[in-house]
Order: structure tokens, then C-alpha cells, then sequence
């Protein structure tokens, strides 16, 4: 299947914003870095602490960026950054398109399309790695969107690492196409369920960027 690459936009620490949800990891793993590095001069134990711990706290505030994006005009767009894991008929007709986060990339989800939240379900589960088909039992949050194509649903899914899935808005929430709905904390999976006759634009190993990769084909 013909696709046109997706260039990622360099996303950088200055005038980021950091994502919601960010706090419980992000505040300990500064502060720890924080005292250690104002501690180093006078205690060689603190030094030794200091350069793993500010190279963490370095890493966490990589993790949970959340750039601006320039949001992608078409009917369906990527909610998530990361690769095309896998693209699959649904006994129903809908297609299956899921997508790997690894650790590196952003982990704030977005709105695939413009539309209303008719649902938010939190189900329970493992920490399978989110690669793995077992993950498909992991703890995930289920999202419905009632929408021009009618119903959407998304999953995000939990990883090995990622014990937490923070969504941002509530059920009956109207949201507009890109817009941030919430965050999944290490590396995860995301599935997305196109209706029945809308023809996938992505293949299997492509790099997808949230609110910026059109999912569907016209």
C-alpha cells in the first residue's frame, strides 16, 4: 500500500509544555536531583547521586513533554505518536489500526476527529510489554466518539511500564479533532477502530504523529 511519510516534528524542551498527569513521577525525580545537585559540593555521597539523578530527572521531563501541534486538516487523524503496529479487518467491518509508543515519544493521546464523548470506560488488567498480542488484556481506558462517521472507538492501552492511563475530559465532552484527551504514562499501545468502508491511509512500520498523520484515505 503507496503512503507519504509523516516528517515528526523536532519537538523540543523550550516553550514545551509538560503533560498533565505528569506530576506524581515528574515532582520526586526533580527535587531528588535538585538537593542532590546542591548537596555535591559538600558530600561526595550526594555527588555520586547527583549525575545519575539529574540525568532522570532529565529523561522524565523528555517523557512527558507535550509540543503544540499544527493540527492536520482530514477526517481522521493519528491520536497517538509512534508506529503502525498493526492494521487489522474486524469481524464487524471495522478496521483495527493499532499504534506502539515507545518511551520516547510523546505520550499525550489527541482526539482522532471532532465529535462528542459518549463514553469512558476504565477496564482492569495485566502489564503485558505493549507489543506483545497478550497486551490486548492490559489495563486500558475505552473511548467512544460519537462523530460524523458515527461511532469511533479508541483504546489506550497500558504497558509493561505504564501502570496509569490519565484521561482529561469526561463522557459527554465535545472535543475538537487534535485536541488533547489524555495520557498514558511509558511506553503503551493505542487502537484505533476505523468504520466499516473507510479505506486506511498508513501501513505496518509507518510513523505516525498525534494530530498530524491522516489515518483514512478519501
Amino acid at each position: 500500500m503507496p503512503h507519504s511519510q509523516t516528517s515528526a516534528p523536532r519537538d523540543s524542551l523550550v516553550g514545551t509544555r509538560l503533560a498533565r498527569g505528569a506530576s506524581p513521577w515528574l515532582l520526586p525525580t526533580v527535587a531528588t536531583a535538585a538537593l542532590s545537585l546542591a548537596r555535591a559540593r559538600r558530600s561526595g555521597a550526594a555527588k555520586a547521586v547527583a549525575v545519575p539523578a539529574t540525568a532522570l530527572a532529565a529523561g522524565m521531563l523528555w517523557f512527558f513533554r507535550d509540543p503544540e501541534r499544527e493540527i492536520t486538516q482530514g477526517r481522521v487523524i493519528s491520536p497517538a505518536d509512534g508506529v503502525v503496529q498493526s492494521i487489522m479487518p474486524w469481524k464487524d467491518g471495522r478496521t483495527r489500526v493499532a499504534i506502539f509508543m515507545s518511551p520516547l515519544n510523546v505520550h499525550v493521546n489527541r482526539a482522532p476527529l471532532a465529535g462528542t464523548v459518549t463514553s469512558v470506560e476504565h477496564i482492569p488488567g495485566g502489564f503485558v510489554p505493549a507489543f506483545n498480542k497478550e497486551s490486548e488484556n492490559n489495563e486500558r481506558v475505552v473511548w467512544h466518539f460519537d462523530t460524523e462517521l458515527g461511532d469511533i472507538e479508541m483504546i489506550q492501552i497500558a504497558g509493561a511500564v505504564a501502570r496509569r492511563i490519565v484521561p482529561y475530559i469526561p463522557q459527554g465532552t465535545k472535543v475538537e479533532q487534535g485536541e488533547r484527551i489524555g495520557l498514558i504514562r511509558f511506553g503503551s499501545r493505542v487502537d484505533l477502530y476505523l468504520p466499516e468502508g473507510v479505506e486506511v491511509a498508513v501501513e505496518v512500520g509507518q510513523k505516525t504523529v498525534a494530530g498530524v498523520t491522516r489515518i483514512d484515505r478519501d
